[in-house]
């Protein structure tokens, strides 16, 4: 899944007011030649891949509403950077794709429609949503900014054919997992990979971790907590992997994309991995057929508090305050999440469904399915949704990237080590407000 920082600063803020009164790119001579400007995040194999995906459900979209949609498809090294400029220059696309844990960041800057109840009705209403999926839409007790479209969630990959030579049954808890992953560590295979050196997905694992240790990352006013027992003694365990338990190469501590974790599994490098569930692609490109692995929930501690496999991780589709065609975006929103088009793209983009009863189409595994669908509906929480999200993504994550390569180059990293580390973060999103 793919989430990334968001700064969102009051400056940034103030500057998003400014441009309340710009218009947004797209145009429209009347009510039957409206076009909209459509940022589309990366979902697929490939820019071009997205495109042939999307196109011809756009240009289904015209037939049925008369309204043309101009598409551009944007990598996510560069969506969150155009849409920060977008915000503060009012040179904003009428509808764009966010990372779900952005919502709260990008709400606080003004520059996006609420979905009050008015625009909820026109896209469909709240009741065809996951409700979980729809909590990621922004702050609690305000009208969302976003509606979920792309659902996705973490699960624990492992190696059918290695752990039946080995005589192992999949882990249900974490215990379990270390000790299949030990015993699988041998002759230049790794019981885990890891994406080391991503900081996003670092702070994905401290929050899960943290979570099941019954740990939360921010307190009811939204001051940072990081330093608490819970959020270290969780992170702990997951560098463990690699510094104490030594079922992860220390190489995977450059691994700054989760792909490369996955290319090591599909190739027979590793035996497990913890990704989501648009892994699929990736797997299927590199010859890895679904029956070849199976998918369980991320396990929990023996003595866990809470049983969290995932954070509700996934896309959401927000409109800009400044369009000059709230109708046509509306009705263009609730065309991307309907039915028929979540089914469309649930394949290709390998997606869990965001609304109601919806079943999952991403795979042809029927027990793959169901489990993620399980894992998102069931066993995931959300992300802090709070403003300083993003900035706990990237102090927290971050310095979690450094102690994967203190542990790497042959150094240790103790509870200490972390708690001293978190606090300095802790204090720097405090003073950032």
């Amino acid at each position: 899944m793919k989430v990334r920082k968001l700064v969102a600063t009051a400056a940034l803020a103030a500057l998003a007011l400014s441009t309340a009164a710009c218009g947004g790119s797209g145009s429209s001579t009347g009510s039957g030649d409206a076009a909209l400007t459509y940022w589309a995040s990366n979902q697929g194999t490939s820019l071009d891949n997205d495109k042939q995906n999307l196109t011809p459900l756009l240009e289904k979209f015209q037939q049925q509403t008369g309204v043309k949609v101009n598409l551009e498809v944007i990598g996510w090294n560069d969506l969150q950077t155009r849409i920060q400029t977008a915000v503060t220059s009012g040179q904003a696309p009428d509808v764009v794709n966010i990372g779900n844990t952005w919502a709260s960041s990008l709400q606080a800057t003004g520059a996006f429609l609420p979905y009050g109840d008015a625009e909820m009705q026109a896209i469909g209403g709240a009741d065809k949503f996951v409700k979980t999926a729809l909590d990621t839409g922004g702050a609690p007790g305000q009208p969302p900014t976003s509606v979920p479209l792309y659902g996705l969630a973490y699960g624990l990959y492992y190696n059918k054919a290695m752990f039946a030579a080995a005589g192992l049954q999949p882990p249900a808890t974490w215990e379990a997992m270390v000790a299949a992953a030990k015993q699988l560590t041998a002759g230049g295979v790794h019981g885990l990979a890891l994406a080391a050196a991503s900081y996003t997905e670092n702070a994905h694992f401290a929050f899960i971790n943290s979570a099941q240790n019954g740990a939360e990352l921010f307190d009811q006013d939204a001051k940072p907590t990081f330093d608490s027992d819970g959020v270290v003694n969780g992170v702990k365990r997951y560098l463990d992997l690699m510094q104490t338990d030594k079922v992860v190469d220390p190489g995977n501590a450059q691994y700054d994309n989760g792909t490369k974790a996955v290319n090591d599994f599909a190739t027979g490098k590793v035996a497990m991995i913890l990704t989501q569930n648009n892994a699929d692609n990736s797997l299927t490109s590199n010859g890895m057929k679904s029956d070849a692995y199976g998918v369980v929930p991320l396990p929990a501690p023996e003595n866990a508090k809470q049983k969290i496999a995932s954070f509700v991780a996934g896309i959401n589709l927000s409109v800009f305050k400044n369009t000059k065609n709230k109708d046509a975006a509306l009705k263009f929103v609730n065309f991307m999440t309907s039915p028929e088009v979540q089914t469309t793209l649930g394949k290709p983009f390998s997606s869990l469904p965001v609304l109601k009863d919806a079943k999952p189409v991403f795979t042809d595994n029927a027990e793959e399915a169901k489990t993620f669908a399980d894992i998102y509906a069931n066993m995931s929480k959300p992300l802090p949704l709070t403003p300083n999200e993003d900035q706990f993504e990237n102090t927290v994550g971050k310095a979690m990237n450094q102690f994967f390569a203190t542990i790497a180059s042959g150094g240790t990293v103790s509870s200490d080590d972390i708690r001293k580390a978190f606090k300095t973060a802790q204090d720097q999103v405090a003073a950032a407000g």
